[in-house]
């Protein structure tokens, strides 16, 4: 049985968007499906799943338990933890064969203290091993070293009995929401410089990445041999500078929304003009009018910036949402709707007949990115892969 709100994730859309890139990168490019903060929103297990049977090579978490969901799930492949790892849980990792990024001699410490036993060269993924990926500050300014504190990490990760140094990444600060992409090229360079202060310490980490989801869209350059897919894969755009940069290099791909979201009608209502409508009395119907309840609110990520300006989909039509969103509340002027009826269903993100309420349009009206819009839908809410 269905709660009262609920996210429906397209299997179609989800697989056909991994097929598109594998088919944009090439065989010599393996892709890694990003997985973190429960899928973007979508559902942690169910689109790992998925990706995994479209052929993703590699999957990105942002901490260990999800990496640690991701085996319980029966993902085998390789798992990268993108996030801080905490010292505390660098067992899990070894124990999980969960890979992850390292920036820090602390890290190296704590693992020394694991009494790893050494192990040959090129171990199996079965290994008793810590595997890790070398985080490389290019100008991002967040995780990650650069120069002499780089080789000085490498030359102690190298040290380390029961460690092999799998690969080494980097992260874009600014090729998403530019169409001047000279600040990403800058720091391409500087990873090809910390990937020469690793080969001048003898190591070659079999796996190199820099590429987000626009760089993948964009640059075929910043790809070395795997690229990171995030936001795309759920069929939504970087940024609309990506777009069109996409469109103008032509190198754009269609990307199918995957995520749908619903709630339903919990009461319709008959109020006279003048009515004051939710907390704060901040609207007045201007006419009399038709109300439906809804029971959704900021609690199930349905953002409060949406007050007064927000739309729902009911029976095919745009409903206004009218005063503030609540915990676990709204409501919707439905006038204008014929023969609304309780538990009708309404579309918050998505499609109903010939309308459409894309991401970006509803996190355009609460001031934020797609990312945070999807992101931010309440994990506990059901995800259903239709």
């Amino acid at each position: 049985m269905r709660g009262k709100t609920w996210v429906e994730i397209s299997k179609n859309a989800l697989t056909g968007n991994v097929r598109a890139f594998r088919k944009h990168v090439g065989n010599k490019t393996a892709v890694m499906a990003v997985v973190k903060s429960n899928a973007y929103g979508h559902g942690l297990v169910p689109v790992a799943q998925l990706a995994d049977a479209e052929g993703a090579a590699w999957f990105g978490v942002d901490n260990v338990d999800e990496g640690i969901a991701l085996r319980q799930a029966g993902i085998a492949k390789p798992i990268l933890i993108l996030g801080y790892t905490l010292n505390g849980r660098l067992k899990d990792c070894v124990d999980h064969r969960l890979s992850f990024v390292v920036y820090n001699l602390e890290t190296v410490n704590a693992l020394r203290a694991l009494k790893l036993k050494k192990i040959p060269t090129n171990p199996p993924l079965s290994a008793k091993a810590a595997f890790v990926h070398l985080k490389i500050e290019t100008g991002t300014t967040r995780q990650g070293i650069s120069g002499a504190e780089l080789r000085k990490l490498a030359q102690e990760l190298k040290k380390t009995p029961g460690v092999v140094i799998e690969g080494a990444s980097t992260h874009f600060a600014n090729i998403e929401d530019t169409t001047d992409h000279s600040y990403a090229e800058q720091q391409r360079i500087r990873f090809q410089e910390g990937l020469s202060i690793l080969e001048k310490e003898g190591i070659d980490p079999p796996w190199k990445h820099a590429a987000c989801s626009a760089a993948t869209v964009l640059f075929p350059d910043t790809y070395f041999n795997i690229v990171r897919l995030g936001i795309s894969m759920y069929g939504l755009w970087s940024s609309k500078e990506t777009l069109a940069v996409a469109k103008q290099k032509h190198r754009l791909l269609k990307l199918m929304p995957v995520l749908t979201w619903k709630t339903i009608v919990a009461q319709v209502k008959k109020v006279k003009k003048g009515t004051p409508v939710s907390y704060g009395l901040t609207e007045r119907v201007t006419r009399d009018s038709k109300l439906a309840v809804l029971p959704i609110g900021y609690w199930d990520g349905y953002d409060r910036k949406l007050s007064s300006v927000g739309h729902v989909l009911i029976r095919g039509r745009r409903c206004k949402i009218m005063g503030r969103v609540c915990m676990n509340m709204c409501v919707v002027d439905v006038t204008d709707v014929p023969n609304v009826r309780v538990e009708d269903e309404v579309v918050l993100i998505g499609s109903q007949k010939k309308e459409y309420l894309s991401a970006d349009e509803v996190a355009s009206q609460c001031g934020t990115i797609n990312y945070e819009l999807v992101t931010r839908v309440n994990p506990m809410i059901p995800r259903i892969v239709r």
